[in-house]
């Protein structure tokens, strides 16, 4: 940590920007491997909580790799850095009072920890969205773990990665034998 450097605190807290927007800022943090469901479901419970007047603000794997991110490969190093950096911005989103839905691999325990931390405990639900990779590979809209079988694609989670399963998350959203509904339903229930 460099000495020079200070966190200077408004005189607007979390609590009074909670109480404007009438709700709990908090990270909802969508774990599991690519083609799991992670961003369908985040995109759907984003408008269901959109229409019922909630605050929210969809993070995506994708979309951080166009811009805060894109210095960054898949080794596992940069993995992590990815991770710390969503975490930071998924914590600073939920200190503005804002529900915020993140969805990435996230492939590493200790990553998944550190957003936890970010965020602070009370603020913070992991959902794993479980599908083994033989259903994730048959979804796959990209074509993705065809490439990585194939050698083409280095570091894929899943495949040529790890993938460390949580072992406590606040809900198992299991999309082999959960409808888009049914799962939506129990992020909504969890919040």
């Amino acid at each position: 940590m460099v000495d020079n450097i200070k966190w200077h605190s408004g005189e607007i807290n979390k609590a009074a920007r909670e109480e404007l927007l009438g709700q709990q800022g908090m990270v909802l943090w969508f774990t599991g491997l690519s083609g799991s469901g992670k961003s369908t479901i985040a995109v759907e419970v984003e408008k269901e909580l959109y229409r019922r007047g909630k605050a929210c603000y969809r993070l995506d794997g994708d979309n951080l790799r166009f811009g805060l991110n894109k210095d960054l490969g898949f080794t596992a190093e940069d993995r992590e850095e990815n991770i710390r950096r969503i975490g930071e911005v998924a914590a600073l989103f939920a200190d503005a009072g804002l529900i915020t839905l993140a969805s990435f691999i996230s492939p590493y325990k200790e990553g998944r920890e550190a957003a936890r931390q970010a965020a602070g405990v009370d603020n913070f639900k992991e959902i794993y969205v479980k599908a083994d990779v033989e259903t994730c590979a048959e979804r796959d809209p990209k074509g993705l773990y065809d490439k990585a079988k194939k050698g083409e694609i280095e570091n894929f989670t899943g495949i040529s990665a790890p993938y460390e399963e949580p072992e406590n998350p606040d809900l198992i959203v299991d999309t082999m034998s959960l409808s888009l509904e049914e799962s939506v339903e129990l992020v909504l229930e969890l919040l």
